[in-house]
């Protein structure tokens, strides 16, 4: 599973030209499930997210959690996350799990998040989307 957090100062989601999940200040989340993964890797995956310290104290320094700085959570699955560049210019998804189990653990990382306490949006899985963001520094960090 690999997990992109981006810090942002908004960000939404849009299929068909309608917003599906929007948040001022927080974290935007791609998520890639790859084969293998299972509710564990969920499970710790959730929490880092919900406990990472990227935002700023009144220091500068990065010591805050989302919930801490009073933001939210933007959750967008991203199969492509997933993907092989080593070989050739095309990319290989072999390793992204198949999109019926996928759907489930990228659901389970939503819960997961939301039973913190933390207000988390969504996109919708498997749709194209529009991801339209604000990156906040930047400070982006892949799990």
């Amino acid at each position: 599973m690999k997990v992109l957090l981006q810090r942002v100062k908004r960000a939404c989601v849009r299929v068909d030209g309608d917003v599906v999940g929007a948040i001022e200040r927080g974290i935007l989340v791609f998520l890639g499930v790859e084969r293998g993964d299972t509710a564990q890797d969920v499970e710790a995956l959730a929490a880092k997210t919900a406990e990472i310290r990227i935002f700023p104290d009144a220091s500068g320094r990065m010591n805050l959690d989302v919930r801490q700085a009073g933001g939210a959570i933007l959750v967008v699955s991203q199969f492509t996350l997933a993907a092989s560049t080593r070989r050739g210019l095309r990319p290989s998804f072999d390793g992204a799990e198949e999109p019926q189990r996928a759907r489930e653990l990228y659901l389970a990382f939503v819960e997961a998040l939301r039973a913190t306490g933390i207000v988390v949006a969504t996109g919708t899985f498997g749709a194209m989307m529009e991801v339209e963001l604000v990156n906040d520094g930047p400070v982006t960090f892949l799990l």
